[in-house]
């Protein structure tokens, strides 16, 4: 099971320029549509005077949820070479905005495609890579007195506490690597029923 993925490490900004026409590309960490949303939009209200604001995302370790938005330009010469950046470099959760002033002169299918792909490759290139790993949440509720059981075995996991309470019952929400998850439970039941 691949429980990894590569996204972007942080914002990046790529520029590139030809016949007078300007694209300034944007990187970002994103994790949900929502997102992607208001980052779309923030770039639309500030470059309100730029002629095209088109993007693409990929969302999701298993990298099933995606778009490509050509904003006005011909079919598939803004959106997809944007996602085909994102995609030569494996990426996930991650959006490029390239933001598009029209300097008078027409570029054709191929000039646009270069251009937003050069864009788009500069910022993933300034914004870098790092390496997640996809989690999964493991809650566990049991009494006090098992508290030091418990304990124990989060201390040989090391999975990530997200919430913990003590009461009368305790509750317990981890998160573990994935391919892991399932060893986690087995361990946390044969306390339950041991």
């Amino acid at each position: 099971m691949n429980d990894e993925f590569k996204t972007v490490a942080g914002k990046g900004e790529g520029y590139y320029t030809e016949k007078r026409s300007k694209f300034l590309a944007f990187a970002h960490h994103v994790e949900t549509a929502g997102q992607v949303k208001e980052l779309v939009d923030a770039y639309r209200k500030k470059y309100y005077d730029a002629r095209h604001v088109c993007y693409a995302y990929m969302l999701g370790p298993e990298r099933t949820d995606f778009r490509a938005n050509d904003d006005g330009e011909p079919s598939s010469t803004a959106g997809k070479p944007i996602l085909g950046q994102i995609n030569s470099l494996e990426l996930t959760d991650t959006l490029v905005v390239v933001v598009r002033y029209y300097g008078g002169v027409n570029l054709g299918t191929g000039g646009l495609i270069v251009a937003y792909r050069e864009a788009a490759a500069q910022a993933l290139e300034k914004a870098g890579t790092k390496t997640c790993q996809v989690e999964e949440l493991v809650t566990y509720d049991f009494p006090y007195v098992m508290m030091n059981q418990v304990m124990k075995i989060v201390k040989d996991m090391s999975p990530r506490i997200v919430e913990q309470s003590f009461d009368n019952t305790c509750r317990m929400v981890l998160a573990i690597r994935k391919s892991e998850a399932q060893q986690l439970k087995d361990r946390l039941a044969k306390l339950s029923f041991g």
